[in-house]
C-alpha cells in the first residue's frame, strides 16, 4: 500500500511540476538560510576564539579607568567618583611579588605612544600601535618573530625596535631583509632587530600593525621621561586561576591607589570574560537570525498546506472513485501525506546542498563552519512540516464521501 500511495504522490507531484518547484521554493529558502545563518555563526565564535587566543593566553589587562565626576545633593552623594590617577612602572613591579600575587606568573609594563610613522627610504607607514615595553610582554601575548628576535634585556635604552608584519610588510617586500636595517620613526633612527609572526586580522583590527621598542626608549622618544603607563599586561599562571590573579591584582591595586572598588581608578580586563562575552553575544545574534530565517519556513510550511488543499480539490472525483471501489480513509490520508512529505524533503535537501554552497563562500572575512547536526535537523524539520501541514489536507479529501466526491464537476 505504501508504494501505490508513493506511485499515486509522484504521479501527483510530476502532473503540476511548475507548481511543485514554486511550492518547494519556500522549503528551500528557509533551510538554506537557516545552515548558512548557523554556519556563519559558527564560523565567527571559531574565529573570535582563535584572535584571543593569538592574542595571548591566560591574560590580564590593567588600564587606567576614566575619571568620572560625582556630585552630591544634601550632602550625599548621588554616584561613585572615580579618580584619575595613573598606573605607573611601580604599579607593575609591585604585581610581580610572589607573595602577595601567587597566581600570577609575569607581568609587563605598557607605555603607548601616538602618531608614530615609519619610514624606510621612499616608503612609508603610519602604525596603528607603538608600545613601548619589556620583554616579557612577548611571551605574555604570544608575539613570535618570523624574522631576527624580539627584544630582550640587553635592548634597554637602545634605540632598537620589532615590526609588526603588516608594518614591515609595507616598507619592504621581503619582511626579513628589514633585520639590521635603520627606519626613522617620526624622525628619530632606530635599528629593526625583528620582524613579529603574522597573527592576521579580527575584522576590526590589525594585531601587525604594531611596532615594539624598549619602555625607557619610548619615555625618552615619544612619551617624555614619565613612570606613567598606558597599561599593565599580567600573565596568569593558568587559566584555571585567572579570577584569583584578578583578585591579587585588585588587592594589590587597591591598597597602593587608596581606592574602593566603588571608586577604582583602574580596570582589569580578563580575556576569559571577553571570549565568554564576544561568544555569547555571538550565540544571541545567531539565534536570533536563525529565528528570522525560521519563519521563512513556516511560510514555506503554509504555502505546501495550500498547495495541498487545492491538489485535493482538483482530485475531488479521483478520490470518490478511490473510495467507491475499496480504498479506506487512511489509504487516502497516507497518500496525500506522502505527497506533501515528499514535496517537503525535497525542499529540504535541495536548502542543504544551497547552504553548503553558501557556506564554502566567505562572509565579511568569516569563513563559515557547517555543523553536521544542522544538516540533519534541517532533514527533520522538512520532514515534520511535510506531516504537520499536510495533516488538515490529507484529513479534508479523507472525509470526503465517495457519493459527493463522485459528483463533484
Amino acid at each position: 500500500m505504501i508504494a501505490e500511495a508513493v506511485r499515486f504522490a509522484l504521479s501527483g507531484i510530476s502532473a503540476n511540476k511548475m507548481r511543485s518547484v514554486l511550492t518547494t521554493l519556500g522549503i528551500v529558502i528557509g533551510i538554506s538560510a537557516v545552515i548558512t545563518l548557523l554556519a556563519v555563526g559558527a564560523g565567527t565564535s571559531d574565529m573570535i576564539k582563535a584572535q584571543i587566543g593569538r592574542l595571548g593566553t591566560n591574560v590580564l589587562t590593567v588600564n587606567r579607568a576614566v575619571a568620572t565626576g560625582g556630585r552630591t545633593t544634601g550632602g550625599s552623594a548621588t554616584a561613585a567618583r572615580t579618580q584619575s590617577t595613573f598606573l605607573t612602572v611601580a604599579d607593575q613591579k609591585a604585581l610581580d611579588d610572589p607573595v602577595l600575587a601567587p597566581d600570577i606568573a609575569t607581568t609587563a609594563p605598557v607605555l603607548q605612544a601616538q602618531s608614530v610613522t615609519a619610514t624606510l627610504g621612499s616608503s612609508t607607514h603610519s602604525i596603528a600601535s607603538t608600545l613601548g615595553t619589556a620583554p616579557s610582554y612577548f611571551g605574555i601575548t604570544a608575539f613570535s618573530a618570523a624574522a631576527g628576535r624580539v627584544l630582550d634585556d640587553g635592548d634597554a635604552g637602545q634605540r632598537a625596535v620589532v615590526l609588526g608584519n603588516s608594518v614591515a610588510a609595507d616598507l619592504a617586500q621581503d619582511v626579513s631583509t628589514l633585520v639590521g636595517q635603520t627606519v626613522s620613526l617620526n624622525g628619530q633612527d632606530f635599528t629593526v632587530v625583528g620582524v613579529l609572526a603574522a597573527k592576521g586580522t579580527s575584522g576590526l583590527n590589525d594585531p601587525d600593525d604594531v611596532a615594539m621598542v624598549p619602555i625607557d626608549t619610548a619615555q625618552g622618544t615619544f612619551t617624555g621621561y614619565t613612570q606613567s603607563l598606558s597599561s599593565i599586561a599580567v600573565q596568569a599562571r593558568s587559566a584555571d586561576v585567572m579570577t584569583q590573579a584578578q583578585n591579587e591584582i585588585e588587592q594589590i591595586l587597591d591598597a597602593r591607589h587608596r581606592v574602593t572598588p566603588d571608586n577604582r581608578d583602574y580596570q582589569v580586563r580578563n580575556q576569559a570574560q571577553v571570549l565568554s562575552t564576544a561568544t555569547s553575544t555571538t550565540q544571541t545574534l545567531t539565534i536570533l537570525l536563525s529565528a528570522v530565517a525560521g519563519i521563512s519556513l513556516l511560510v514555506g510550511g503554509i504555502g505546501v498546506m495550500n498547495i495541498m488543499l487545492v491538489t485535493v480539490t482538483e482530485r475531488t472525483r479521483e478520490i470518490g472513485i478511490r473510495k467507491a471501489i475499496g480504498a479506506t480513509r487512511g489509504n487516502i490520508v497516507l497518500q496525500f501525506l506522502i505527497e506533501s512529505l515528499i514535496i517537503s524533503v525535497l525542499g529540504g535537501i535541495v536548502g542543504i546542498l544551497i547552504g553548503f554552497g553558501a557556506s564554502a563562500f566567505q562572509v565579511f572575512g568569516i569563513q563559515p563552519e557547517v555543523q553536521w547536526w544542522t544538516v540533519w535537523l534541517s532533514v527533520a524539520v522538512s520532514a515534520g512540516i511535510g506531516l504537520v501541514f499536510g495533516i488538515y489536507p490529507a484529513n479534508k479529501a479523507a472525509k470526503l464521501r465517495p457519493i459527493d466526491a463522485l459528483r463533484y464537476e
